[in-house]
């Protein structure tokens, strides 16, 4: 971790390690300096390293959390993650191609080194504006990988730049930065007392390993099971036996005891229900139907014989019997 004086410190160690490696390619002076780009170009050999955007690290962004207790206190000092994103530009006669010639060396370079140094680190803490700054005494080395640009972004980067005309550049990103708080935590209590028991299988109260077979059989630990081990072993089998006799002895009777229930629920409540009912709703509505008919069918004949009068055989009309004859005489 390192203080507020990072970003600065990184910036001048990278202007470093670009003006010790820009030999043998190019042997002139050169004048390599941590700024923006200048809005004229520079007379002599010049390379610019400018830091033009600085972004959280998101692999890094919440390891940190939570920092403070539910009361308020700091457990863990915060520390900001962040990543740095330079422009590297190089000027120089346009003739003898100087600005080519110096932007490859750049790249061969952080191509060659990517980490940066802690010699060059300590060597740039030497500045009197960072001589407070920590990042030499941090773990984490700061790591430089090329950027890849499209036309639009390049256009829209030195568009920000204002009336600063276009150079040949390369774009580097620096990670990881750390930027530590100053925030002292509350000291953690120390262990008062430890407790560690080592008990070998089979002991009382040592959990039985997995893959334990029985009685005096090896374990997936190296060692055998203990006596006691296996004997509640083999008591849960014989518990696990005789709950699934009982269960196979209780299926068959309860099977046939349920049919026949089912049976003689379902069929009475069928049978009479329906069959009465069809039969006399039929008969009701046929029955008065009938009586009707027959009653007028008999009282019909009952009027064509008291009208017609008694007849004889032969067709004539029936006369009184000789005992009446005689006795109207």
């Amino acid at each position: 971790m390192s203080n507020a004086l990072a970003i600065a410190h990184v910036s001048q160690a990278l202007a470093l390690l670009i003006a010790d490696n820009l030999r043998p390619e190019f042997d002139e002076a050169v004048q390599v300096e941590p700024r923006k780009p200048p809005a004229e170009p520079p007379s002599v050999p010049t390379i610019s390293v400018f830091c033009y955007q600085v972004t959280p690290d998101v692999s890094q962004r919440n390891n940190d959390l939570p920092t403070r207790a539910a009361d308020g206190t700091l457990r863990k000092r915060p520390a900001a993650a962040l990543d740095l994103h330079y422009l590297i530009s190089a000027y120089g006669e346009e003739s003898e191609l100087v600005a080519q010639r110096l932007l490859g060396a750049v790249i061969r370079t952080l191509h060659e080194i990517p980490v940066l140094p802690k010699d060059v680190i300590e060597r740039a803490g030497e500045k009197p504006y960072l001589a407070a700054s920590d990042l030499a005494e941090t773990a984490q080395r700061v790591r430089f990988t090329p950027t890849v640009m499209d036309v639009d972004e390049t256009s829209k980067l030195w568009g920000m730049l204002y009336q600063t005309p276009y150079t040949l550049s390369v774009v580097y990103q620096a990670a990881l930065v750390f930027i530590e708080g100053r925030e002292t935590p509350v000291p953690v209590k120390p262990v008062e007392r430890p407790d560690v028991r080592v008990l070998p299988f089979g002991a009382p109260g040592a959990p039985v390993p997995p893959g334990a077979a029985g009685n005096g059989e090896p374990v997936s630990g190296g060692g055998t099971e203990g006596p006691d081990a296996a004997s509640q072993r083999a008591a849960d089998k014989d518990v696990v036996k005789a709950e699934s006799t009982a269960a196979a002895a209780e299926a068959p009777v309860r099977a046939p005891s349920r049919a026949p229930a089912r049976t003689a629920a379902k069929t009475p409540a069928k049978t009479p229900a329906k069959a009465p009912a069809k039969t006399s709703a039929r008969s009701a509505a046929k029955a008065p139907a009938r009586s009707r008919k027959a009653a007028e069918a008999r009282s019909g004949d009952r009027g064509e014989r008291g009208a017609r009068g008694p007849r004889n055989t032969d067709g004539g009309p029936t006369t009184g019997s000789g005992d009446d004859q005689g006795t109207e005489n």
